[in-house]
């Protein structure tokens, strides 16, 4: 079977898969990438390969990585080229897409090729530079940039920003936009801000020190596309045998994207791939997309895992195959956490991502574990979750049902019934399973000598807990303890089934 290369898209394109014209092939390089990983591959790399697609970005990206083997040597292999399967649910439709990318023009080691990587800064056609390294990468260490390379990422970024200013004498038009996609809040300021640190504690220029503040824009990101990466060894085969070529960088994602930068006009004008694809947006303040992935999409995974867990359902798109837990994700969604969301937000624009959310739960594609989003269960509850709850309150003032029952069904699952090596465990249906929390031996000391109502009544009062006293909220703490009642009672499918059953009799 022959590898995916340049020769092998020039030949008669197979039917399957989407191949990029001669053209695209030869486009200028614009683009500065640190990182090669799946997540860059499947969302930023993508989409501007999309848009050279639709002759609007026109540009293809270096990228930079720190070491030399691994995938840069399959990069060269196939000549930057990499195959994308996209597959998920878009608007309640299966889609089966398979892509291949040629943004990328060639992969470079920052540890042997660093002299080729300072050489691109003096290209008058590069705008943008694109980072991935991990939220480990965008930290302050001592560094010396004139080091070929530099250790850090920041020391590299900033070695290579010094060089585009000797090269066009500091003029203020060369300055070039950087979006890192760490996921981390606040990325660029937190960027910025260490090159800023790094540029004095090098004893650069204060003319420099100016051009890199005034000239370049350092934009706070936000990612979210589920990345898989590469399938397993069966899946490749099959796709492979489909594709009619091997791919060693053959990369799985879901259908959703969505990349917001924060940016003005200049930026926008700049990242003209924007308008290439819905989900890439560029404006001055992206704290309402932040606020909807949280609020949404993390709040909803963190008040569903523990009962769709102990309702017997291993993942997440098996409950969402199930018409009660999916009545039941649905309801807290939309009915309990949009409402709750600490942010203004129109209320057509979050039902819409609500259910794009929701057709992500059901991607027969991925298998997303109840049991690994269950990992720090508490510490996400309290950043995800008490936030919207107590803005439900201050706006509705009334008992959020559905928000209840996932707090019940957090107790629950938090129940160790031993502790073995260090670790807490849980028994359901006889069988263990772990608890991932640091707070596991404080429940398990609770459950141990406390009954449920006594229980609920300290969780909530815990402010070290959650920063506030959950107890004081009107009526939530006897609708938390019914619902944990009837869980302990008439275990977890139950206990949904009557929720809904209680909510449609009321409406």
């Amino acid at each position: 079977m022959p590898h995916l290369s340049q020769q092998l898209v020039s030949q008669a394109p197979p039917a399957t898969v989407a191949l990029p014209s001669p053209a695209l092939l030869e486009l200028p390089e614009k683009v500065l990438q640190f990182g090669t990983g799946v997540l860059l591959r499947g969302l930023p790399d993508y989409l501007i390969d999309k848009a050279n697609r639709q002759g609007i970005f026109n540009g293809r990206i270096v990228v930079v990585k720190s070491t030399d083997g691994g995938d840069i040597d399959a990069f060269t292999r196939q000549d930057g080229l990499y195959t994308l399967g996209i597959r998920g649910i878009e608007d309640g439709r299966e889609v089966a897409e398979n892509v291949v990318c040629s943004a990328i023009s060639r992969v470079l080691s920052a540890k042997s090729q660093w002299a080729d990587i300072v050489a691109c800064a003096a290209n008058p056609e590069l705008m943008v530079v694109i980072s991935n390294t991990t939220e480990v990468g965008i930290q302050l260490v001592s560094d010396d940039i004139s080091q070929s390379p530099p250790q850090s990422f920041p020391g590299k970024l900033l070695a290579f920003l010094l060089a585009r200013y000797q090269a066009f004498n500091g003029a203020k038009d060369k300055g070039l936009v950087i979006v890192p996609t760490e996921l981390i809040p606040d990325n660029g300021t937190k960027l910025e801000a260490i090159l800023l640190e790094q540029a004095h504690r090098n004893n650069l220029d204060a003319e420099f020190i100016d051009w890199l503040e005034t000239a370049n824009q350092v934009c706070n990101s936000l990612v979210d596309r589920i990345v898989p990466g590469r399938p397993d060894r069966a899946t490749q085969a099959a796709l492979e045998a489909e594709l009619g070529y091997a791919d060693e960088l053959l990369t799985m994602s879901e259908v959703y994207t969505l990349w917001a930068i924060e940016g003005d006009a200049r930026v926008k004008e700049i990242l003209s791939f924007e308008r290439a694809d819905a989900g890439v947006i560029v404006q001055p303040d992206i704290n309402l997309f932040r606020e909807l992935k949280l609020r949404l999409l993390n709040g909803t995974h963190t008040l569903s895992c523990g009962l769709a867990f102990l309702a017997g359902f291993p993942t997440v798109r098996e409950a969402m195959d199930d018409a009660n837990l999916a009545g039941f994700i649905h309801n807290l969604m939309l009915a309990d956490l949009l409402p709750g969301i600490p942010y203004s937000v129109d209320e057509k624009m979050g039902q819409r991502f609500g259910m794009q959310v929701l057709d992500r739960f059901r991607n027969p594609s991925i298998e997303h574990k109840w049991l690994s989003i269950s990992m720090n269960y508490t510490a996400k509850m309290q950043m995800r979750n008490v936030p919207t709850l107590l803005h439900y309150y201050q706006k509705l003032h009334a008992v959020p049902h559905y928000m209840a029952l996932g707090f019940a069904a957090y107790l629950a699952f938090m129940r160790a019934t031993r502790q073995e090596g260090g670790k807490w465990y849980g028994e359901l249906n006889g069988q263990a399973y772990e608890i991932q929390d640091e707070k596991a031996g404080y429940f398990a000391d609770l459950w141990a000598r406390l009954e449920p109502a006594d229980l609920v009544r300290t969780v909530l009062h815990n402010q070290a807990l959650w920063g506030h006293d959950l107890s004081a909220l009107p009526g939530f703490a006897e609708c938390v303890t019914r619902y944990l009642s009837t869980l302990l009672e008439h275990g977890a499918r139950a206990t949904v089934a009557h929720a809904l059953n209680r909510e449609l009799a009321v409406s």
